[in-house]
């Protein structure tokens, strides 16, 4: 079975479309079998929008894991001087985030491989739904990958289901020397705050 997190999904393409609505922002995303929540804008990703602060406002910020976009896209709009870096592996959900973005007249959003953002990029933020799914050594390389781009004072937020490991994820950074605090919880979703 292909998953969303393959290169290259092999499910026939179905285009579709969702509405993102957040108190401040309402897009309609345009989406496609073969990525991560194609029929609607999961539970997880909502809570994640409707409760971090805003990112900064300039800088380079990361959605690690963009699926068609809809947490680029709210950073993107939530921070119009700063370049958002959206990266996945799935290259149907890249191309996705990229029209998504074009769409909205967001045009500071880079919609990229996550081998292919230059190596110097480093992050005030790191916004993510990660892929829990993917296993927990996989996930546990990407985000030590990702986190530790992060600036000095750079933070990043992580949605997590509470059922799928969030409280052993948040011991995990702990032991690797980040500090991480669950910052809230909801619908059975924690959001974890990751900072050196």
């Amino acid at each position: 079975m292909a998953h969303y997190f393959s290169e290259q999904p092999k499910a026939a393409s179905k285009p579709g479309s969702v509405d993102l609505v957040l108190p401040d922002l309402h897009l309609r995303l345009e989406t496609d079998s073969g990525v991560f929540s194609p029929e609607r804008v999961d539970v997880g990703t909502r809570v994640l929008l409707e409760t971090v602060p805003p990112p900064p406002q300039e800088g380079d910020l990361l959605d690690l894991g963009c699926g068609y976009g809809p947490i680029a896209l709210t950073m993107a709009s939530r921070a119009p001087e700063a370049t958002v870096w959206a990266v996945d592996v799935n290259r149907r959900s890249l191309e996705l985030t990229a029209r998504n973005a074009e769409a909205a007249g967001l045009y500071k959003v880079r919609s990229v491989h996550v081998d292919e953002v230059p190596d110097d990029v480093k992050f005030r933020a790191i916004w993510s739904n990660p892929a829990i799914r993917i296993g927990k050594q996989a996930l546990h390389e990407m985000l030590t990958r990702w986190l530790t781009r992060l600036t000095p004072d750079g933070v990043a937020y992580l949605v997590v289901q509470k059922h799928l490991g969030s409280d052993s994820l948040q011991r995990w950074l702990g032991e690797q020397g980040w500090h991480a605090s669950r910052e809230a919880s909801r619908a059975a979703y924690r959001i974890l705050k990751v900072t050196r």
